[in-house]
């Protein structure tokens, strides 16, 4: 089987490798030159765990291919993947623009039937826009090939994308041609052999279940960043309360960690985007928008914790701060709580200087000399008035509390993502905030 995916960014370069590693013959597409390129070397612009050796060996055993001709590539692919980007536009909607010019080059270029499947995040009726749009590429030929369009979407974790699409919890396809559902059974017959279901329906269904199931996993996290900071205010310790809450099987233990807020490429995109489009059909999603508006209050709560111990004058003060991606196991820094961070703490006159294990060159691009960048955990800790501890990742999380005590100006210590006991932090001399989690009083100054 031969198949195209357009796009290689994470979506798309996760695809098209894990569908060349068991075994189908995948040509990879980007308009980017000097990114394909690079992937012809092996070289992939992100970084997630696994993917660059995979990446590697697919093209050693010639099953991988990269290119910036889409019209090459469509002679004899039974399918086309569009993993393209779907973008925010300023209204919170998602911007169509590449998936629709990937239906239009669609058009321009095929000469035998194929399915040409969105596996980008797209709102409900896309896929009839997509259909249009290629129909009307094909009317201007003067040609009648036949095709189908299907709606494919990801459930993809960053950091562990790679075993997500080679062990998937489920494999959701819309589609309405039975000659369709027959070639993605086909297509995904390596991993239902395993037992993971692939679950057809019609495409506005799977559009919605995507943006459904995103939409609820960050319900579950704005909904405990509430309940911690309730805690605060009430005495409550929200560990204990999410062991409670966690242990009930209606509810479970997943997402329930509060926090400094979710980010990265789909949580924030997709609430936005189904919120967008539920003002539309005239039945605006009040639950969402409040989950939205709690997430945006708790990337900032760190600094307001800051803020509240140093009686609102943080001017000249050094911030330390360990974790600069949405979350581990990823260089992926849009929407990450430490953009706002940072933005609050240099607007109010403090120092930052951050230290990442591998979004360092990420956040350069992003920030830019607005921060100082620390060559190690304890490098960004000489001298500081504080250490906000923004992304779990392991290289935080046993740190010598000793060193990191010595190395400070002040023992402020604010664990965005709890992952310190608050006793054993007051025992090595810190002033110790979590979240829900009480700690000394913010009235204490050093």
């Amino acid at each position: 089987m031969k198949i195209t995916v357009v796009g290689t960014g994470y979506v798309g370069l996760v695809t098209g490798t894990c569908f060349a590693d068991v075994g189908i013959d995948v040509t990879c597409v980007d308009i980017d030159h000097e990114k394909i390129a690079n992937l012809k070397k092996g070289v992939i612009p992100i970084y997630e765990p696994g993917l660059e050796e995979m990446v590697q060996s697919n093209i050693e055993k010639g099953r991988l291919h990269f290119s910036t001709n889409l019209k090459d590539t469509l002679e004899g692919a039974e399918l086309v993947f569009s993993a393209v980007g779907t973008p925010p536009d300023e209204d919170g909607s998602a911007d169509l623009q590449y998936v629709l010019n990937v239906a239009r080059e669609v058009g321009k270029h095929m000469k035998d039937y194929l399915i040409l499947i969105t596996k980008s995040t797209v709102p409900v009726g896309t896929a009839k826009r997509v259909k249009a749009a290629l129909q009307e590429e094909l009317d201007k030929r003067g040609v009648s090939i036949p095709f189908d369009v299907a709606s494919n979407p990801e459930f993809l974790k960053e950091g562990s994308a790679v075993q997500d699409f080679l062990k998937p919890d489920r494999i959701v396809v819309g589609t309405e041609s039975k000659k369709a559902r027959e070639t993605v059974s086909r297509l995904y017959k390596p991993f239902t052999l395993n037992g993971h279901p692939v679950i057809f329906m019609d495409i506005a269904s799977a559009e919605v279940t995507k943006y459904a199931a995103n939409a609820m996993l960050a319900t579950k996290i704005s909904f405990m960043n509430d309940i911690a900071n309730f805690c605060e205010r009430v005495g409550a310790d929200v560990n204990m309360v999410r062991n409670g809450i966690g242990s009930d099987s209606r509810i479970g233990n997943k997402f329930i960690y509060p926090g400094t807020g979710y980010g990265g490429s789909c949580f924030p995109k997709d609430v936005k985007a189904i919120i967008r489009t539920s003002r539309q059909h005239d039945y605006p999603l009040r639950v969402l928008q409040a989950v939205e508006d709690v997430n945006e209050d708790q990337k900032s709560i760190l600094f307001h914790k800051l803020m509240d111990f140093y009686k609102g004058d943080i001017r000249g003060k050094k911030i330390g701060m360990w974790g600069l991606s949405f979350k581990p196991k990823t260089d992926d820094m849009r929407e990450a709580p430490s953009l706002n961070l940072i933005e609050h703490l240099t607007k109010a006159g403090a120092k930052v200087i951050a230290f990442d294990p591998v979004a360092m060159d990420e956040a350069k691009r992003r920030v830019g000399n607005k921060i100082s960048y620390a060559k190690d955990p304890y490098d960004a800790l000489v001298d500081a008035d504080a250490l906000m501890l923004v992304t779990e990742w392991m290289d935080f999380r046993y740190p010598n509390f000793k060193v990191v005590k010595k190395l400070m100006k002040s023992p402020l210590l604010l664990d965005g993502r709890n992952i310190y006991d608050p006793e054993e932090m007051k025992k090595y001399g810190f002033y110790y905030h979590g979240i829900g989690i009480k700690g000394e009083s913010p009235s204490q100054n050093i």
